[in-house]
């Protein structure tokens, strides 16, 4: 019998889970590489996903929203098409990554932890791009930034055509 015969979700949705669970839910550790193939497909982790899942891989809802709230990596909502990400970890915080976020919030018109209403992007403060050496850094889509300062974020966002 199936694991996902009382899903809520939408049919075309149920559908598109069901596969990326049957896909996955037989290895080990199955949980991260399962959540990374949901926001493949859908762009970010909806928040209905997260009971069939946990009802498929044996666990706690709590542990699956735990995991798509842990890592910054997973979204909860559609982001925008760009995703601007700043470090705010201790060394990149020493270096002035604070001040860096509140300059991209200006250049950008949106609030950290929100997509603008265009939906050109997205912007995140995240902790540890692995970057502590060249701090401060910030990612932006798959592409890491280091020693950036706020006249390279301005010349980045405007290259990108991203400033409001």
């Amino acid at each position: 019998m199936s694991k996902l015969r009382y899903i809520p979700l939408h049919t075309e949705t149920t559908v598109q889970l069901k596969t990326l669970i049957a896909q996955h839910e037989n290895q080990p550790g199955a949980l991260l590489p399962l959540l990374h193939a949901v926001q493949a497909k859908f762009g970010y982790i909806p928040s209905d996903v997260v009971a069939p899942i946990a009802r498929a891989l044996n666990l706690s809802r709590a542990e699956v929203h735990g995991v798509v709230t842990y890592y910054h990596h997973f979204h909860e909502h559609k982001p925008g098409k760009h995703v601007i990400q700043i470090c705010l970890a201790e060394a990149c915080q020493s270096c002035g990554s604070e001040a860096l976020l509140k300059q991209a919030e200006t250049e950008l018109g949106c609030t950290v932890h929100s997509t603008r209403a265009d939906q050109a992007v997205t912007l995140e403060a995240v902790y540890c791009l692995g970057l502590c050496a060249s701090s401060p850094a910030m990612q932006v889509g798959e592409r890491l930034f280091g020693r950036m300062d706020n006249q390279k974020l301005r010349s980045l966002l405007n290259q990108l055509e991203l400033s409001a």
